[in-house]
């Protein structure tokens, strides 16, 4: 848009003071930030790659390991994180390399022969139509490449500083909290060589902690887990091995009669596989390392429970042992309860700092990086001067909820997985009915899927009013995307691809059975409405002398056949002049596909006689939904957080 250039279409122009490369950084640590990340795993990298979108905002990333992850232990990647992924622009990279969680075996012990099991079951791993992306598996440590190069080829050119371990943070609380001010001092030991032992001071607007469940900025903050352990350990390998057992290649739940149970998860690139194998229970405040357990014990456990069939182990990769628990922080920012004056949250905990679990659910990663993308756009909203700092409650309020949710989830689905199979009554929880774990699980599968999160009415989630007219844009869910066609060249692409991480928020016209070029018609009024008033959400808080889709992108879906519509008469807000050049761009308009059965107005339940607005936040969720005359509705939303440009 700002002239032709060459190359790696990924690539953004730098920022005047970073330079071309992330080589050419300077790696003498600044004195002042406006967000310092410490942690660099799925939640901190998640967090930066948003950040790095916006070259106004300073964020450094510091890491205690002298370099980037080579080898993850989390692997399992929902559908929602999937959609998210395609916000950041590689989703398709993860698909590429990544094993598809396509089915789900159920094994329990042999009617006849208990000591031998028997496949009871086999499931479609997600039902149809609850995402346009599959459930899949890749190593953490390749999630963690693909965010680095967002990282590296943004404006800013971010990359995390290495060897560097947190010490501890002091908060300065004077009077009401000012958004400009550095209230946070971090000290900073250096881990690596010369420079060990040396401690470096940072001060800064916000810090946040992505830094794992032995959090020092938790510690800091002086917040403590709560929660209680299950007493019972689990051990994990990934593995090359040879063996007959049939579903090695496919997820596969296995109860045994008497040796335990076994989780299997089939990794990427064909041959390697994981499993997840119950261990003993522990007794009462023991510790899983009090048992010196070793991979050949894994190994010999395993090989118990697939009887009759063998495994042969030939490589181990990677193992480990845990103990379930479930355990969750309080608050997840550092202010005192939700009423704190005038103040607002100076630093926050994401992921496993605030909330821990067990791992055979694959939630871990998934919603630690949730976590982020949740705070990361609010961050930028409140540093850029677009909205006001009072945006900043709804991270704690918002992501503690989803997390007591999954708390419950895990504490239930563990309980399932390691007790005995049998025929349970309700009273007896030790036992399970194999049947009914099935059933649990396909109950859950919209939670395990991520898509089930629903956030509660707050500043920028509506009460539902006008939910009627987009039944299938659920009020607080994210928004579910089907797919369209491009008017400007006839492209069939999915409508929630149009969303990505920038800190934008999203208007979905979906425009009523009418002739959209008549200027009375519902949109060419909602379109002359966001371009002429002063009360115009566009107008208001657009900066002057910026692009009029650079705060609040506005999109349009039409219901006719998009060869019976002409480009040249929409609404001239919906072909925007942008950049230097005032180029045209033509991607804001769309039309329904009612040519492959998936027509988008039928899908969404989407009112035809009136059409709607869908109003969508940064994070893709859907945060209003709006008759398209609603203006003093729309103003008046936006009114609650956001700061006028003008």
């Amino acid at each position: 848009m700002n002239g032709f250039r060459p190359g790696d279409p990924h690539l953004s122009e730098p920022a005047e003071l970073y330079g071309e490369a992330s080589e050419a950084l300077p790696r003498e640590l600044p004195k002042t930030v406006d967000v310092l990340i410490v942690g660099s795993g799925p939640a901190g990298l998640t967090l930066a790659a948003q950040l790095a979108a916006f070259p106004e905002i300073e964020t450094l990333v510091v890491e205690s390991r002298p370099g980037p992850l080579l080898l993850g232990q989390a692997d399992g990647i929902a559908c929602r994180t999937v959609e998210m992924f395609e916000a950041f622009g590689f989703s398709e990279r993860v698909l590429k390399e990544a094993y598809w969680v396509n089915e789900v075996s159920f094994w329990k012990p042999d009617g006849t022969t208990p000591e031998k099991i028997v496949r009871h079951g086999r499931i479609q791993d997600t039902e149809d139509g609850l995402s346009e992306f599959p459930h899949v598996i890749l190593n953490q440590a390749r999630v963690h490449d693909f965010y680095l190069d967002v990282m590296r080829n943004s404006p800013t050119r971010m990359a995390p500083y290495y060897g560097l371990r947190l010490v501890d943070l002091t908060i300065a609380h004077e009077g009401p909290a000012k958004a400009h001010a550095f209230p946070v001092t971090a000290r900073l030991e250096r881990l690596d060589g010369e420079q060990a032992g040396r401690i470096e001071t940072i001060e800064a607007r916000f810090v946040v902690g992505c830094d794992g469940a032995r959090s020092a900025v938790r510690q800091s903050l002086g917040r403590v887990l709560h929660g209680d352990s299950a007493n019972q350990a689990w051990g994990v390998m990934d593995v090359l091995a040879v063996t007959d057992f049939p579903d090695i290649r496919l997820k596969a739940t296995i109860h045994s009669a008497a040796e335990g149970s076994v989780l299997i998860i089939p990794r990427e690139g064909g041959y390697l596989v994981r499993f997840y194998i119950e261990l003993e229970k522990l007794n009462a405040n023991e510790r899983v390392s009090n048992r010196n357990v070793t991979v050949d014990r894994l190994i010999a456990a395993a090989q118990r429970i697939l009887r009759p069939y063998t495994l042969e182990v030939k490589e181990v990769a990677w193992w480990s042992v845990y103990e379930i628990g479930q355990r969750l922080a309080d608050r997840f920012d550092d202010l005192a309860d939700e009423g704190a004056g005038d103040g607002f949250p100076r630093v926050f905990i994401t992921g496993d700092a605030c909330h821990t679990h067990s791992p055979k659910a694959g939630q871990g990663m998934n919603v630690s990086m949730q976590d982020s993308f949740n705070l990361g756009w609010k961050l930028a909203a409140v540093l850029t001067g677009r909205s006001a700092p009072k945006l900043l409650h709804t991270y704690s309020s918002e992501r503690r909820a989803i997390a007591e949710e999954l708390i419950e989830f895990d504490r239930e689905f563990a309980r399932m997985f390691s007790a005995k199979p049998g025929s349970a009554s309700a009273s007896d929880r030790e036992v399970v009915d194999p049947v009914e774990f099935k059933n649990y699980f396909i109950r859950q599968g919209r939670f395990t899927a991520g898509t089930a999160t629903r956030y509660r009415p707050s500043i920028i989630t509506a009460e539902p009013a006008h939910q009627q007219l987009a039944a299938g844009f659920p009020i607080g869910m994210r928004f579910h995307s089907a797919s369209i066609i491009r008017l400007a060249d006839a492209r069939p692409m999915e409508l929630g691809h149009t969303v990505k991480a920038d800190g934008r928020w999203r208007l979905f016209a979906f425009a009523a059975d009418e002739d959209p070029a008549d200027p009375s018609s519902g949109i060419g009024a909602f379109c002359w409405f966001l371009s002429t008033s002063d009360k115009s959400p566009v107008r208001r808080y657009t900066p002057a002398g910026a692009d009029i889709d650079s705060v609040i992108d506005v999109r349009a879906i039409f219901q006719q056949p998009h060869r019976d519509l002409a480009l040249e008469a929409m609404p001239s807000l919906l072909l925007p002049r942008k950049g230097p050049y005032g180029l045209i761009d033509y991607e804001k308009l769309f039309c329904a596909d009612r040519t492959s059965g998936s027509d988008i107005f039928d899908l969404r339940g989407i009112d035809r006689e009136r059409g709607c607005l869908v109003v969508v936040r940064p994070d893709q969720y859907v945060a209003h939904i709006l008759p398209l005359d609603a203006y003093a509705a729309l103003a008046d939303f936006f009114a609650g957080f956001m700061v006028p440009a003008w």
